[in-house]
């Protein structure tokens, strides 16, 4: 069985959060659902947990980064064209994310953007071409 991921977010309103993430393609298990949590499915293999502030604090005794004034994670995950990032982060932007907190990275065998959720949390968007991944990186 390939390992599974579960990336815990903590959310200042569950509701839009959902809304959110199920605008840019998640989908929501309601197994792992109720009024405090949400388990979005992104793929077979990763998910988003997004928690209220009182449910994340369960978890961990440190305080909560606000995540729109200081940056807590960086979270990537891979699409199969640059044209798919471009539409990922468009669908994001519609559903009420910020575009771009960063530079638009683009290297020629990798390329690579981003955008924030309503929380502020970044999740960068990223295709590497396959021969150039099977290669490793470039000499320097």
């Amino acid at each position: 069985m390939s390992k599974l991921i579960f990336v815990n977010l903590p959310v200042t309103d569950l509701p839009r959060s959902i809304a959110f993430y199920e605008a840019v393609g998640a989908r929501k298990n309601p197994n792992f659902s109720d009024e405090t949590a949400a388990c979005m499915v992104l793929s077979e293999t990763i998910h988003a947990m997004l928690l209220t502030h009182d449910k994340f604090r369960q978890f961990s005794s440190k305080p909560i980064v606000d995540a729109k004034t200081a940056t807590e994670v960086l979270i990537c995950v891979s699409e199969e064209s640059r044209e798919a990032v471009d539409a990922a982060v468009e669908r994001a932007v519609a559903a009420g994310g910020a575009p771009d907190p960063t530079p638009t990275q683009d290297y020629g065998f990798m390329y690579g953007r981003c955008y924030e959720d309503p929380d502020g949390h970044v999740w960068e968007v990223m295709w590497m071409d396959p021969a150039a991944a099977a290669g490793g990186p470039p000499a320097a």
